[in-house]
C-alpha cells in the first residue's frame, strides 16, 4: 500500500533498524523490488530520481505504474514513492503527480537559500499528505547528472533545516554515490553523532548505501540513520546478470530476443539484492 515514508521511518528511528530506498528505473525493477519487499514483509522506499523520471517519460507515468503494480501484485506492506535528489522545480512536479514522499536537495544552495525553499516545500509536502527529505552537506560522486565532493555536514545547519519542519534529513558523512575508491576514508562517525545530538528524534538519512562495510552500516543505524539509498549495487548486479544471460547464448534459445527472458535474470539478481540489503538493515518483519 502506498503511504508516505514518516510513519515507517519513524518506527525505524525507535526500532534501531533502517528502511532501505531502492531506486527504480524501469517496470521490471519496480516489480523485483515490490515482491521482495511483500516476501519479505519490510516496509519499502521507491526511489526516483529525475533523470529515471524523464527516462520514464515522467513523474505522472511512475506514479501511474507504480500504483497499479502495487494494486495489481497485492501488496500490503508499506511502500513510498520517493523522488530522490529533487530539484525545486522537480519537488514540484512530483507533488502534482501523486507521489508520496519527495526529497529536495538544497544542498548546493547557500545555507538560507536552502532554508528558504525547504520551508515552502514542507509547508506543500505536508499540505498534500507527503513526507519530506532535505539535505546538509552535499553527497559526493555524481547520480544522473547530480555532482557532489562529499563535504561533510555542518551539525549546526543540520539543526536549522530540521527545525522546519523536515521528516527525515540526509546529513553528507563522508558518504558518496557510486563505486567507493579504494583510498576512500570511511565515514565520519563524529559527525553522525553530532548531528544526531541536535536533531534528536528525526530520522537522518545515509546516501550512498553501495560499498559501504556491513560494520559502517551497522553503526550508522545505531547512531540514527533510519533511512539507507541503494541504486549502484542493484545496477551492478543486473547489468552482471544480463551481460552472462547474452553471453551464454541463452537468449536465443526458445523464443529467441524476447525481452522478457532477456532482462528476467536481472530481475532476479535485484530481488537477490534487495532480500540482502533488508536483512543487513534489519527491517525484514517490520511491516
Amino acid at each position: 500500500m502506498l503511504v508516505n515514508a514518516k510513519e515507517m521511518l519513524d518506527k525505524a528511528k525507535a526500532g534501531n533498524y533502517a528502511v532501505g530506498q531502492f531506486n527504480i528505473n524501469n517496470l521490471e525493477w519496480t516489480k523485483s523490488i515490490l515482491l521482495t519487499a511483500e516476501a519479505e514483509k519490510a516496509p519499502v522506499i521507491l526511489g526516483v530520481s529525475e533523470g529515471a523520471g524523464k527516462y520514464m517519460t515522467g513523474f505522472d507515468t511512475v506514479a501511474a505504474m507504480v500504483k497499479a503494480m502495487d494494486k495489481s501484485l497485492g501488496i500490503t506492506v508499506p511502500v513510498a514513492l520517493h523522488l530522490d535528489h529533487g530539484t525545486y522545480d522537480g519537488a514540484k512536479k512530483c507533488i502534482e503527480a501523486g507521489f508520496t514522499s519527495i526529497m529536495f536537495d538544497g544542498s548546493s544552495l547557500p545555507i538560507e537559500e536552502n532554508i528558504a525553499k525547504t520551508k515552502e516545500l514542507v509547508a506543500l509536502a505536508h499540505e498534500h499528505g507527503m513526507s519530506i527529505e532535505a539535505e546538509v552537506g552535499a553527497i559526493g560522486g555524481e547520480e544522473d547528472g547530480v555532482i557532489g565532493m562529499g563535504e561533510c555536514a555542518d551539525p549546526e545547519e543540520c539543526k536549522k533545516i530540521a527545525d522546519l519542519g523536515v521528516d527525515f534529513l540526509a546529513a553528507g558523512i563522508g558518504n558518496i554515490h557510486g563505486v567507493y575508491p579504494a583510498n576512500w576514508k570511511g565515514l565520519q562517525f563524529d559527525v553522525l553523532a553530532n548531528v544526531q545530538k541536535l536533531t534528536g528524534s528525526l530520522p537522518l538519512v545515509l546516501h550512498g548505501g553501495t560499498g559501504i562495510p556491513d560494520d559502517q552500516i551497522k553503526k550508522a543505524i545505531s547512531l540514527g540513520v533510519s533511512k539507507i539509498n541503494v541504486n549502484t549495487e542493484c545496477q551492478l548486479v543486473f547489468a552482471a546478470a544480463t551481460r552472462k544471460y547474452i553471453e551464454e547464448g541463452k537468449d536465443q534459445q526458445g523464443k529467441g530476443f524476447d525481452p522478457r527472458k532477456l532482462l528476467a535474470p536481472g530481475a532476479q539478481a535485484i530481488c537477490d539484492k534487495v532480500k540482502e540489503k533488508i536483512e543487513l538493515f534489519g527491517s525484514n518483519g517490520k511491516a
